[in-house]
Formats: structure tokens, sequence, C-alpha cells
């Protein structure tokens, strides 16, 4: 990307600022975070077990078994989540649902001082990352919230770079969403955009038992536009005019309430910023089988740079202005 931006900046959070056309007046801020939801490292016991605790909302009945990357400084290392094996529980310890405090990570280490030698208290622990390819056009992977939406604004702004605007476009890959959209809003108030777009997953309710009398989004129907407090109008409408203009499959995603994601954030950051919010479906969110389809991708990148390049000079985000003579 630095040869296609041109400026590359780190803040002091954490936020990485990709821009281009940086010279021009007006500016749009194109968000998507980079932060995923895992663990810390609270305790490690006399054998070289380690404790740890949750960041993100995590889905404890999904972490039995499962492979994670201890992020040291001396590296990065594989352990496993164990627990008691279901020949030792008792009944009703087989009904529940082990909360991480009762597992611990085991990375073969055989005691506290053999584990201190490579890990501290506080190192991150993630997932261990993989992509796996699925029928028409899937993907499978963990830590697909929220690498679907950054890898869209960083392409998006690649062939932004290559068309003729009328804004300044920067790329935030933003950190700590997981934990209240923080990120997001340090990054606005450094930049002051007119604009802020978030793009992040949303929940696909296209699985067995899910709700079907709710609002329904769909694996491969395209990305779907927020309706609601999160989102300035003259932007829904905007970006609902990119998709038809361009024939991009798309889908509306009305809420009555502020979205959970950077847009919030965003949409306060400075004196205001015009924000807009694109999901794109995901099914099993904040797991490690998390999935998305690469063609509502590819269609959000689509949107997003019809998007910026419908926007002109005069263009006037204010909701229900009207224009004097």
């Amino acid at each position: 990307m630095s040869q296609v931006a041109d400026s590359v900046e780190p803040d002091v959070h954490g936020n990485l600022i990709l821009g281009i056309n940086t010279g021009a007046p007006r500016r749009v801020l194109l968000d998507g975070h980079c932060d995923q939801i895992g663990f810390s490292v609270r305790h490690i016991d006399a054998d070289g077990y380690l404790t740890v605790d949750t960041l993100g909302g995590i889905d404890d009945s999904v972490l039995l078994g499962e492979r994670v990357t201890i992020h040291a400084e001396s590296g990065t290392i594989l352990g496993v989540f164990g627990k008691k094996p279901i020949h030792l529980q008792e009944s009703k310890e087989k009904t529940e649902v082990p909360e991480p405090t009762s597992m611990w990570v085991d990375a073969g280490f055989r005691s506290r001082e053999d584990a201190e030698k490579a890990v501290a208290l506080g190192d991150y622990v993630t997932f261990s990352l993989h992509v796996n390819d699925l029928r028409n056009n899937r993907i499978q992977a963990p830590g697909l919230d929220n690498k679907a939406g950054l890898w869209v604004i960083l392409e998006t702004l690649r062939r932004c770079s290559k068309e003729k605007l009328h804004v300044a476009v920067y790329a935030v890959s933003s950190v700590q969403e997981e934990l209240g959209a923080r990120g997001a809003l340090t990054a606005g108030n450094q930049l002051h955009p007119e604009v802020g777009i978030t793009v992040d997953v949303t929940h696909a309710s296209d699985f067995p038992m899910s709700d079907k009398t709710s609002i329904p989004c769909l694996l491969g129907g395209g990305p779907a536009i927020s309706r609601g407090p999160s989102t300035n109008p003259v932007v829904g409408r905007m970006l609902l005019e990119a998709a038809k203009r361009l024939e991009i499959p798309h889908q509306l995603s009305p809420s009555a309430g502020l979205a959970s994601n950077d847009s919030k954030s965003i949409q306060i950051a400075d004196s205001g910023v015009a924000a807009g919010d694109l999901g794109i479906p995901q099914r099993n969110m904040h797991t490690q089988a998390e999935v998305c389809s690469l063609d509502d991708l590819e269609n959000t990148v689509a949107m997003l740079v019809e998007f910026v390049k419908s926007i002109g000079p005069d263009t006037d985000f204010r909701p229900f202005h009207e224009k004097s003579d």
C-alpha cells in the first residue's frame, strides 16, 4: 500500500492511517477495524498452564480443544485450550458450558519457571489464524471480523487511487473496536473528515434455527446498507444509489438503535461526521469458524468506489438541507 498511498502514518493509539489525494479540502474516512476477539494471560500455575481473560465477546462454548497463538515478546507460541476430560466429569459438569477460567491453555510448558522464560502476564492470545476455501466462493477463517472489512477499505483505497477524485480519502485500520469502538473515535478526531464510512461484518440470517421474522441478511446477497440513527440520510441514499447504478446486489439493514460498530464513534468525532455503515454478511460471528462470501467483499468494494467518485464539490451532507437561490 505504500506504493499507492500518499501518506502512511501510525498514531499513538495503534491505528494505521493511509491517505490518497491528500491535498483535497474535503476528507472521506474509510474505516475497518483490525482488532479481533481474543484473550490475555492472567495467571501461570505451578505446572506451566496458562489461565486467560477474554477480550471482546467470546462464545465460551467453542473454546474447548481450540488451537491458539500466544503473542509473546519472544515470538508466537502455539497452545491449545484444555479442560477436565469427559471421563472424569460429574454429571452436572457434562451439561454446563465451561467458562474460560475453568479451562487452561496448554503450550507444553513443564513448570511456571519454564513458562515464564517465554510468556509474561498480560501477553495477548488469539485463535490460530488460517483460511479455508469453501464451496461457492466462500471462505472460513477466524478473525474475518473484521479482516474482511479491513480488506475492503484497503482495496477501495487502491482502486480510488486510479480515479479522478474531488475528495481526499483516508483508510483507517482502527484498533479496539471490540472494546468500545475506541480507535475510530481518535482517528476521526485527528483527521477531521466530512464523511466517514465503516465497513464491518454483520450477522447473516440464513442459518438453521434463525429468527425468520427478522430482516433477512443473506450470505452472497451483497453488502448491507445501514439505515437508522448512526447513518447520515444523505450518505445512506448515495450508497444505495451507487449500488443501483452498478446493479450490485445489496441489502438494507434498518435499525432503530445505534450501530454496534465504529460508525457510532465516527459519527460524533470532531465536530460531527456524516457517517455510514456497510455490513458484510457473516455466519458464526465471534467464533473461529466465521464464514463470508468473497462475492460480497468484491461487491462492497465496487459500491464504495462508486460512492467516493460520486462526491462532488457541491455535495451537501446536511440532512434535509434545502439550498437557497
